[in-house]
């Protein structure tokens, strides 16, 4: 496979980012090993693809329909490390099943499940009918033990991005739209907190939202591409509400409770993640800023 089309997302990333374009050199090379490998046919990648991955239909050697993800890891970054794990102990109860996992420090290799026909939820359902959805496949998720692997707890993602959060904050210029400094930091105080004070501890998926869950033929749905962390469950809605943002931005209390209730969760608990998770998001997101300020706790 001398030639391999590269996804549009892809791409971009790799003008962005030599490393990227650096690994792409040698990634038909990866690819076809990895055919050769598990004796795939594989077809042409997904578009617009993921930001470092490149992810396209595979036939296996008895017919089966799978897909094959070959994606970069940057050094030292390790938000995609147990992308594999969760699927191991999920074992498809909700999510695509994993065939075939291999890592290295350059790059990770997935072989699982292909959802057919594939359409992205956000492309059929409404947004009502999503949440309903969403809240029940997070149930599904959260409900599946997870003693065995060493997942990262919610506390060390939330404390990173909020390190982020207040390094960008400090370094906005004289004039620039932001929140306000007090209000900012009880937003950012309160995203590092709430992993602490969390009644109960699951395996999170933490990104699941419209455009990562795929109609398939075993069930009407499945997740794709979770970013698993053990914490608090009302954390796991946050993704979802934050891709809808005509009704966040109109109600976000609001939205919170209606994905609380469906997920049997406390509403006054979604609310305050909301607001942090807003507070966080917010340097570079007038909307966020928006719903920070109408959902600050009196």
């Amino acid at each position: 496979m001398s030639v391999l089309p590269v996804p549009r997302y892809l791409a971009e990333t790799a003008a962005r980012e030599a490393a990227v374009a650096s690994w792409l050199n040698g990634l038909p090379r990866l690819v076809a090993a990895f055919a050769d490998r598990w004796s795939l046919r594989v077809g042409e990648p997904f578009q617009p693809g993921g930001q470092c991955s490149w992810t396209a239909p595979a036939r296996g050697p008895g017919g089966e329909d799978l897909v094959l993800k070959v994606a970069f890891r940057f050094p030292g970054e390790e938000e995609e490390r147990d992308e594999a794990a969760g699927l191991r102990c999920w074992d498809g109860n909700g999510v695509v099943r994993l065939h075939a996992a291999i890592e290295s420090d350059s790059e990770y290799v997935l072989l699982m499940e292909q959802c057919l026909p594939g359409t992205q939820l956000g492309r059929v359902r409404s947004e009502p009918e999503q949440d309903v959805v969403v809240a029940g496949l997070l149930g599904r998720l959260w409900a599946q033990p997870y003693s065995g692997y060493p997942f990262r707890p919610l506390r060390q993602m939330c404390a990173a991005w909020a390190d982020e959060f207040e390094a960008a904050y400090a370094s906005l210029n004289a004039g620039t739209a932001r929140l306000d400094p007090g209000l900012a930091r009880a937003g950012i105080a309160l995203f590092r907190e709430l992993p602490a004070s969390a009644d109960s501890r699951v395996l999170l998926c933490t990104d699941l939202h419209a455009e990562n869950i795929l109609a398939s033929r075993r069930e009407p749905w499945l997740v794709i591409d979770p970013k698993p962390y053990v914490g608090d469950p009302a954390y796991d809605v946050l993704q979802h509400m934050l891709n809808c943002e005509d009704r966040l931005a109109a109600e976000p209390a609001l939205l919170a409770d209606r994905m609380a209730d469906l997920a049997g969760l406390d509403r006054g608990r979604v609310q305050l993640w909301l607001f942090g998770r807003a507070v966080q998001e917010s340097i570079d997101s007038p909307l966020m800023r928006q719903v920070a300020r109408q959902l600050a706790p009196a």
